[in-house]
């Protein structure tokens, strides 16, 4: 559903030098923006006003889904509660029992190495996927999972499918003493996993200039962040970016080839570009010479890209330093590649702050170079159109 058209058009603003570190500013300044919560709506708000400010037309796409909700993630080791945090997708549950350390990563050979049975297991993070860990669990006969970062800090994780028991989450300050104890002694613990689903309602932001139907590209990166992170760098710094290319290309006549995207719900399961995807119509999607998702581009020197080679290419010719990497699922334009759009996704790879607290600072320097090799990435991908074997996509105009 499209609501909130807005059709003013006052003059286009020229991008600037450290304007994208501003937009990060006002954006983290509104707290943790978790959708369907208040803050969404103001941070759509800002989004909406920076667009007409540019130039644009906007229209706020409106979507449902269920959300997962942890109430309450801990476990008790004699009479001591530790707090952690209950990963999304995993199922409740108030269990006491032994806790068993699993060796490695929680592969089925490591699990075959102990006995969990009617246990707890406990396995550190890393190398295999959530889900295939508390998969392998509960195979061997596990009754809950719990898994320990590597990494300073807790992390906010998704199952990413069905889980049959309880996976929680601990820092590695919390976990590490206790992979160690329950190695070596017979450790009792309680876990109590509170959680539940509840519908709430995403809000997408796009912005075009008017007329301006069938676009050959789109741009696009969430600016939700997961719940008590300010959501600096993860990810009002792709948001402000693609905002950034946006006022530089307004008023071009390839601004007339674009739409930009601010996808909600990302943090939940990629909710906000898979109703994108689903509402938008085969014509549109075929049209598309590529979807650009900027997602973490604030922090760190090396900009890397990933998605199809051909775009990866036009990444490598704007910025040669750039490096490419495997492109996964886990982000916007995942969707766009399930249907068969070329993507390229712009990454500046994980860092201490990531879904923490913490995650209040970026590099605006990094902002402001992310932003020139989107643009040129565009002007290259756009230009080519009238040499390449694909028919340039007309745009209807008024």
């Amino acid at each position: 559903m499209l609501v909130a058209v807005l059709v003013s058009l006052p003059t286009a603003s020229v991008g600037q030098p450290g304007r994208a570190g501003a937009d990060v500013e006002a954006l983290v300044e509104l707290g943790p923006r978790v959708a369907g919560t208040p803050v969404m709506e103001k941070a759509s708000n800002y989004l909406i006003e920076e667009y007409r400010k540019a130039g644009y037309v906007t229209q706020v796409q409106t979507f449902t889904y269920s959300k997962f909700e942890e109430l309450r993630a801990s476990l008790t080791v004699g009479g001591t509660t530790i707090n952690g945090r209950a990963l999304n997708g995993s199922v409740a549950g108030k269990i006491n029992a032994p806790l068993v350390t699993v060796p490695n990563v929680g592969r089925p050979a490591d699990f075959a190495k102990v006995d969990v049975k009617g246990a707890i297991a406990i396995v550190r993070r890393g190398e295999i996927r959530f889900l295939e860990k508390a998969q392998n669990a509960a195979n061997a006969g596990a009754i809950a999972l719990v898994i320990v970062n590597t990494e300073p800090g807790n992390f906010y994780g998704t199952l990413g499918g069905a889980a049959k028991i309880p996976v929680l989450a601990l820092t590695g300050e919390q976990g590490n003493p206790l992979i160690k104890r329950a190695h070596t002694e017979r450790l009792k613990v309680g876990m109590n996993v509170n959680t539940r689903q509840r519908v709430v309602t995403g809000r997408n932001v796009i912005a075009h200039l008017k007329g301006v139907t069938k676009p050959s590209v789109l741009l696009g990166g969430h600016y939700d962040s997961v719940s008590g992170s300010p959501g600096a760098n993860d990810n009002a710094s792709g948001t402000a970016v693609v905002l950034e290319i946006a006022r530089r290309l307004s008023g071009t006549p390839l601004g007339r080839q674009a739409w930009f995207v601010a996808f909600d719900g990302e943090e939940d399961g990629l909710h906000g570009s898979r109703a994108f995807v689903s509402a938008a119509q085969p014509q549109f999607l075929s049209g598309l010479k590529g979807m650009l998702n900027f997602d973490m581009v604030g922090v760190n020197d090396n900009l890397r890209v990933g998605g199809t080679p051909s775009l990866t290419a036009l990444a490598k010719a704007a910025k040669n330093s750039i490096s490419t990497f495997e492109s996964y699922s886990g982000s916007d334009h995942a969707p766009f590649a399930a249907a068969d759009v070329p993507v390229l996704f712009f990454y500046r790879g994980q860092e201490p702050n990531y879904h923490t607290p913490n995650d209040k600072q970026v590099d605006t320097r990094l902002l402001d170079e992310t932003a020139q090799v989107g643009l040129d990435v565009v002007k290259q991908l756009l230009m080519s159109n009238s040499t390449s074997s694909f028919k340039p996509q007309t745009c209807n105009v008024s």
